[in-house]
């Protein structure tokens, strides 16, 4: 951009001097573009340096930077596993899928007719995976981290958290070292004092040493270890009875602690040589197995639930789908009607318009019904994942157990203290205090110095030879050893502590916090089932009142459309009044078919809040087989097991449990007096009992 002065600025200056004066302007508008144009260079000079762009194009090409590597192209490409997959019955299903359907007539399908019990059944026996239908239907979420059966199993095989990871810092342990080693040194020594024409002597040696030690650590924190020691040395040095010999000992030592790390329920529940605040001992890996095992509970509990929320919702699709064809039908008769009403001149073109665009609004809800995101094939398809069925095979599922549609009465009382003692939640959370109490006992235990007593004893050996005749005084080492010649011993205390013993006074610090705040979330825990529970209660009572005020909506509707189809047809009445009221049938038909749903699904809920699902739906959960030979060595270790002879004559630890527990155990609930005889005379009540109750339908004319 070149600067352009004024022509009447510079005619207006005729003189040199005035001429120079307007030079001089122009000067210092350049000198100002010079200073913005080395503003700017600084700037992107900063930019480039901060980016590292421009800059790395100043530096020279090294020696091999033009060459590509050969990993250039593979370091970070996209590659395939390589893994060998197993034909299993999950797969082959998935190679099986057939075209999933769309909008074929459900009639012209055949049926497999599938009740609640037996999709709960193939649920949780098709497949080692406990799957879920959420929100997302999105496989990444769907699959990973779900629960398995095999979770409990790898929590209890964990080499860091099992019991048996536990169990194994007790077992003994053997180790073992064998090493040669060779001499050859000169020695700045000079024979009588003479350096002059100096030939060092030389030491000269051949080595060996052999190791050999059995330990084994107890419950009450000690520990027992018998150790063999020999050494083997050939050596030029002078004063040697033997040019070669072997010296060693065998030795015995006991180590016990008397306060830090002393006692059995201290190692228990710590491990033996844990630290103050780290606990892995053999309780705290029990606790994480019951964790494990509540922890499934719990999976296979949402799993009952949601197989029983989609066999629910596949009964209100098929309602559904049958009450939007029933009013698509509705709606076809009065367009016929009026069709032809109007080609004989007797009808009007807006009315047969009106029941047109109304026969085309069913038919949108119908295919919406059949094949939308919420539609009867949608909805089958999911309860066939549920239940480990092929997406879609040509058939289609048929439920058929009939929903409850009488009136079911839970006692509070009852279920109120079934709910505080069965719900997975409070036990999951009550081992949690166990385990911080028992925490809390360990940091007690261990707020004490370091005092161990040690005792050795060691049978010393020395022999021109490893094993010999022992006609000569030291000709062998072992004839030495076990002639008990020479003995040693050594006992004392070892005592040590950090002065304050700070760290574990913060354990128990620590500790104590952690079982207030276990026992607070336990006492929140119950609160909160005690509102859930509530809340599951009123949703049965509320939902049934639903019901019943649905059914009265949906025989009142039926009772208008066939009296203003009447009149319609006679006359004296319009169109709209009767369009308008097979709108609201279709409604109500809906409403109430969703309602049926919901009542189940709402006793379904009651039986989740107060920890009786499973026996509900009769599901057992078990322990499965052994493995292969693990019966015959339990029976091998039992021969070494002998009863106690008085066994109340003996102190054992507190247990971590008060025996098993089964979830699936039979749960009554007596049925509570109700004084309202006439609340009895509407709908019958159902005395609900673990297991599968079902009554007959709700009449068809009337309540």
């Amino acid at each position: 951009m070149r600067l352009r002065i004024p022509k009447t600025f510079c005619q207006q200056h005729s003189g040199s001097h005035k001429h120079h004066g307007c030079f001089s302007i122009s000067h210092r508008v350049l000198r100002a573009r010079r200073y913005a144009a080395a503003v700017a260079f600084v700037a992107v000079f900063m930019v480039s340096t901060i980016t590292g762009c421009s800059i790395a194009r100043l530096i020279p090409d090294g020696k091999h930077d033009t060459k590509k590597s050969y990993h250039a192209n593979h370091g970070l490409s996209i590659q395939y596993p390589e893994v060998k997959q197993c034909e299993t019955p999950t797969l082959l299903k998935a190679q099986q899928t057939t075209v999933p359907l769309t909008m074929q007539d459900p009639a012209d399908l055949p049926t497999l007719d599938l009740s609640l019990q037996d999709a709960v059944n193939l649920a949780v026996t098709s497949s080692p995976v406990l799957r879920t239908v959420g929100a997302s239907q999105d496989v990444r979420v769907a699959v990973q981290g779900v629960a398995t059966v095999y979770d409990p199993a790898i929590t209890a095989s964990s080499p860091q958290f099992g019991t048996e990871a536990a169990l194994s810092a007790f077992d003994a342990q053997y180790a073992q070292q064998l090493f040669w080693s060779s001499v050859d040194r000169p020695n700045n020594v000079a024979p009588n004092g003479v350096t002059a024409a100096f030939t060092p002597t030389v030491s000269l040696a051949k080595n060996a040493a052999f190791n050999a030690e059995l330990s084994k650590t107890t419950a009450t924190g000690g520990s027992y270890a018998l150790r063999h020691i020999v050494n083997y040395s050939r050596t030029n040095q002078p004063f040697r009875a033997f040019t070669s010999a072997f010296d060693g000992w065998v030795e015995a030592e006991w180590r016990q602690p008397l306060a830090q790390g002393a006692g059995s329920t201290y190692n228990r529940i710590a491990g033996p040589g844990s630290v103050p605040g780290q606990y892995n001992g053999v309780l705290i890996a029990r606790v994480n197995e019951d964790l494990s095992l509540v922890d499934f509970e719990t999976s296979v509990i949402q799993l009952v639930t949601d197989v029983e929320q989609k066999y629910w919702d596949l009964v209100t699709a098929y309602r559904r789908l049958d009450t939007a064809v029933r009013g698509r039908e509705l709606a076809r008769r009065t367009w016929e009607y009026n069709k032809k009403r109007f080609e004989v001149g007797a009808g009007r073109l807006d009315d047969e318009a009106q029941a047109r665009s109304q026969y085309y609004n069913f038919e949108a809800q119908v295919q919406a019904e059949l094949a939308g995101p919420n539609g009867l094939y949608q909805t089958e398809q999911d309860l066939r994942y549920m239940v480990g069925m092929v997406a879609t095979d040509g058939r289609l599922l048929r439920p058929t157990t009939e929903p409850i549609d009488v009136r079911v009465v839970f006692d509070w009382e009852s279920a109120l203290a079934q709910a505080l003692e069965r719900r997975a939640e409070i036990r999951r959370q009550k081992f949690q205090v166990k385990r911080r109490d028992m925490e809390l006992v360990a940091a007690r235990l261990n707020y004490k110095p370091r005092v161990d007593f040690v005792s050795q004893y060691r049978w010393y050996g020395l022999g021109n030879h490893l094993i010999g005749s022992k006609d000569a005084a030291l000709d062998n080492m072992y004839g030495e050893i076990t002639g008990g010649n020479y003995q040693e011993w050594q006992a004392g205390v070892d005592l040590r502590f950090p002065v304050g013993l700070r760290t574990a006074g913060l354990a128990i610090a620590n500790a104590k916090l952690n079982v207030k705040r276990e026992r607070a979330v336990l006492a929140e825990t119950e609160f909160l089932i005690s509102h859930n529970l509530s809340k599951a209660a009123r949703q049965v009572t509320t939902t049934h009142e639903l019901l019943e005020t649905n059914y009265d909506r949906l025989i009142a509707d039926l009772n208008q459309v066939d009296v203003l189809d009447t009149r319609y047809r006679i006359g004296s009445d319009n169109i709209r009044d009767l369009l308008l009221a097979q709108r609201q049938l279709v409604n109500s038909a809906t409403e109430f078919y969703s309602s049926l749903s919901r009542y189940n699904l709402a006793i379904r809920d009651f039986h989740r809040e107060k920890g009786s699902l499973l026996a509900y739906n009769n599901v057992q959960l078990a322990e499965g087989p052994w493995a292969k030979g693990a019966e015959y060595d339990a029976y091998r270790t039992g021969r070494f097991l002998r009863p106690s002879v008085f066994p109340a004559a003996k102190s054992v630890p507190a247990p971590v449990t008060n025996g098993p527990f089964n979830p699936s155990a039979a749960q009554n609930t007596s049925l509570p007096v109700r004084a309202d005889a006439e609340a009895k005379q509407q709908m019958p009540v159902l005395t609900e009992v673990d297991g599968e109750n079902r009554s007959e339908p709700l009449p068809t004319g009337g309540r």
